[in-house]
C-alpha cells in the first residue's frame, strides 16, 4: 500500500514563472469583411493571407517571433520597444503599398506595448499582453496605436513621431492610461498628423559614403540601383556583388533596403548587431552600414555608410 503524505512536511510550491520585458504587438485586417461580401470567400482568403505573410515577414524582420494568428489577427513579441514600433511602421507602409483589392482598399491596424510578459509553453500571459490587445481594439484602419509609457521609452527618432490622444480606462487599471497614435506617414490625406507636427516635418534626406565615393538621396530621388553594373548609381565592384544587386527606395518620407541578390545584402544598424537580407527589404533609420554580397566588418572600400539627415 503507498505510504500516505505526511501532513507535517513543507509545501511544495511551484516555481514563480520568469519575466521578461517585451513588446508585444497585435495587428489584423480591418474591414476584412467587406472583402469577403464584395470578393467571395476564396478571393476574399487569398487577400487576407497575403496580409498576413507581409506581417509574419515584417515579425521576422525585426527579430520578432509571432505568437498565434486568430482569423485575420498575428499576435507577436519583439524584443525591444523601437523594434514593436518599426515593425508596426514598416507594416502599414507595406500593407498600404498593396495594390487595392477590386473596390476595398485592404488596411490594418495595430496595437503595441512594451512591458513585462510570463512566457510559456511558446506563448506569452500577463498585463501586457492584455494592454497591447486594447491598444489594438483602439485603433482605426490605418493606424498604430500605443500606450504612453512606451512611447517614453523610445528614442527621440521614434519618439517625435508620436503625439498623445486619449487617457482611457482600461479594466483592471486603477488609473487612466495614456495613449498615443503612431504617425507612419505623411502627406496631406493624413487628416490625424496635427497642424503642429505638419509645420514641424523636413525634408529627410539619406547620405550613401563608399570610400571616395558620396552620393546624397534628396526628395526628388525615388529610388537608386546598387550593383556591379556600370549603369546602378552606386557602382561596387566587389566579386561577391550582383550586376544589380540591391535597391533602395524612398516611400513617403522613408528608405527602404530591398535585396535583389544571390548573395545577399549585409545592413548593420549603428550599435545593433548585422542583419542578412535575402530578397527581403528593410527600413533604414539613423546611421549604419550596408555590404554587398559579404559582412560590413570586412575591411574595403566597398562598405558604404550611409546616414539619415532630417
Amino acid at each position: 500500500m503507498a505510504a500516505l503524505p505526511d501532513p507535517n512536511a513543507p509545501t511544495q510550491l511551484s516555481p514563480t514563472p520568469a519575466q521578461r520585458q517585451m513588446a508585444v504587438l497585435f495587428a489584423d485586417v480591418s474591414g476584412s469583411t467587406k472583402l469577403y461580401d464584395a470578393l467571395g470567400d476564396v478571393q476574399a482568403k487569398l487577400l487576407v493571407d497575403e496580409c498576413l505573410a507581409v506581417m509574419f515577414g515584417v515579425v521576422k524582420q525585426y527579430g520578432g517571433r509571432v505568437i498565434k494568428t486568430i482569423g485575420d489577427e498575428v499576435m507577436c513579441v519583439l524584443t525591444t520597444a523601437d523594434n514593436g514600433c518599426l515593425a508596426a511602421m514598416d507594416m502599414q507602409l507595406r500593407i498600404d503599398a498593396l495594390p487595392a483589392a477590386g473596390p476595398v482598399k485592404r488596411t490594418i491596424r495595430v496595437g503595441f506595448h512594451f512591458g513585462p510578459v510570463i512566457e510559456e509553453n511558446n506563448d506569452v500571459f500577463g498585463d501586457t499582453v492584455n494592454l497591447a490587445a486594447r491598444m489594438a481594439g483602439l485603433a482605426k484602419g490605418g493606424q498604430i496605436v500605443t500606450t504612453a509609457v512606451t512611447a517614453d521609452r523610445l528614442p527621440p527618432s521614434l519618439r517625435s513621431s508620436t503625439r498623445r490622444i486619449a487617457a482611457l480606462a482600461v479594466k483592471g487599471k486603477g488609473d487612466d492610461v495614456e495613449v498615443c497614435d503612431v504617425i507612419w506617414q505623411a502627406g496631406d490625406d493624413v487628416t490625424m498628423m496635427t497642424p503642429s507636427l505638419s509645420a514641424q516635418a523636413r525634408p529627410i534626406e539619406l547620405d550613401l559614403q563608399q570610400g571616395a565615393n558620396r552620393l546624397t538621396l534628396t526628395p526628388t530621388h525615388t529610388g537608386i540601383v546598387l550593383g556591379r553594373d556600370l549603369a546602378c548609381e552606386l557602382v561596387v565592384a566587389g566579386h561577391m556583388a550582383s550586376r544589380q544587386h540591391a535597391r533602395i527606395e524612398r516611400r513617403r518620407d522613408k528608405f527602404f533596403l530591398v535585396d535583389q541578390s544571390t548573395n545577399g545584402t549585409f545592413v548593420a544598424f549603428a550599435g545593433e548587431p548585422e542583419i542578412i537580407l535575402r530578397r527581403e527589404e528593410v527600413m533604414l533609420r539613423a546611421q549604419g552600414r550596408i555590404a554587398l554580397g559579404h559582412s560590413v566588418d570586412e575591411l574595403t572600400d566597398e562598405v558604404i555608410a550611409f546616414t539619415l539627415r532630417g
